[in-house]
């Protein structure tokens, strides 16, 4: 059920000096930012041969990043995100194996204009899952 990883997401406070960072010291390619007001967040795409690493910055303090950063103030991995062939039929066998879909369970649409829903962290040994149709 499980594919590949499409990226591991980085809280940050200021996505324009840790993608600089991640340009000036690994010399990696990166995104512009991206507003995405219905996460709460602004996002910085970073791309690896394999992967992705995802910058976010919180969009207003009702977000889940802003509190997350009160929590870890020097910010640091917010959650990992894996893909999925069918997110409705990953969710449904997740949630008969007690695993707990955050939010109304429902998939909402993601930074790269696919279907994501997140697991709840608790049930996958601390860690934040986002699943993101393949």
């Amino acid at each position: 059920m499980i594919g590949k990883l499409n990226h591991v997401a980085i809280a940050v406070r200021d996505v324009t000096k840790a993608a600089e960072v991640y340009h000036r010291v690994f010399g990696a390619q990166v995104s512009d930012p991206m507003p995405q007001p219905e996460h709460g967040v602004t996002t910085v795409f970073i791309t690896l041969p394999n992967t992705k690493i995802e910058l976010l910055e919180p969009l207003g303090q009702a977000s889940p990043i802003a509190r997350f950063l009160e929590r870890n103030p020097d910010g640091g991995i917010h959650h990992v995100c894996y893909e999925v062939d069918d997110i409705e039929i990953a969710r449904d066998r997740l949630k008969a194996q007690g695993a707990r879909v955050l939010g109304d369970g429902h998939a909402k649409m993601g930074a790269h204009g696919k279907p994501v829903l997140f697991l709840h962290p608790k049930d996958f040994c601390g860690t934040l899952i986002e699943l993101e149709q393949a």
